[in-house]
């Protein structure tokens, strides 16, 4: 079997192959030659996650899925939420991302958060949704080098080390996008 990961981030590519039982062939949008950028006009997590998947589907006929993350903290209404990636502006900039939040939090006592992952799945015209959540808090300051996004100042639920101070299994394991991944290999084997 073989299935197209709507995404070029290396990144999410790697997390999830790690996932990925070997006899599923992952297959990047360079792969197929998407190279434009897939529109994510939709307002919500879900919305965008969709839109993807089916832009696959109906441009190239690849089985694909997609995934769409946010981080939303709750003492601002779950903002940066569908816009995460691009918080700070359209050049889409980690560090500018997570700057603009730590001013954002900056003298905020609540600084509660959460991942949360959504993958589509579209296999044999039919669709499928995946939601992986991770709780958490906004840390005061940048800390670690693995990982990407807002992990430098993401401490899960119950874990003294940013998701950048973690190896990736153990990301994966407690990780939004892990359990989301986890979903849709769940339902891929049955």
């Amino acid at each position: 079997m073989q299935l197209v990961f709507a995404t070029n981030n290396l990144n999410k590519i790697r997390e999830v192959q790690a996932l990925i039982p070997n006899h599923i062939k992952l297959l990047s949008l360079n792969d197929i030659d998407c190279f434009e950028d897939i529109p994510e006009t939709q307002n919500t997590i879900e919305g965008n996650s969709i839109q993807k998947a089916k832009y696959v589907k109906t441009h190239y006929g690849y089985d694909c899925f997609a995934d769409d993350t946010g981080l939303e903290v709750a003492i601002l209404n779950g903002a940066p939420g569908v816009y995460s990636a691009r918080y700070a502006g359209e050049q889409r900039n980690a560090d500018d991302n997570m700057d603009k939040l730590l001013t954002e939090l900056r003298n905020k006592t609540n600084r509660n958060g959460q991942f949360k992952t959504v993958i589509t799945l579209q296999l044999n015209n039919k669709q499928y949704i995946f939601t992986g959540i991770c709780e958490g808090e906004i840390t005061n300051t940048k800390s670690g080098a693995s990982g990407f996004g807002y992990d430098p100042i993401f401490k899960p639920k119950g874990y003294q080390q940013t998701f950048a101070e973690m190896d990736l299994s153990l990301k994966n394991r407690i990780g939004h996008r892990g359990k989301a991944v986890l979903q849709l290999v769940d339902f891929l084997k049955s």
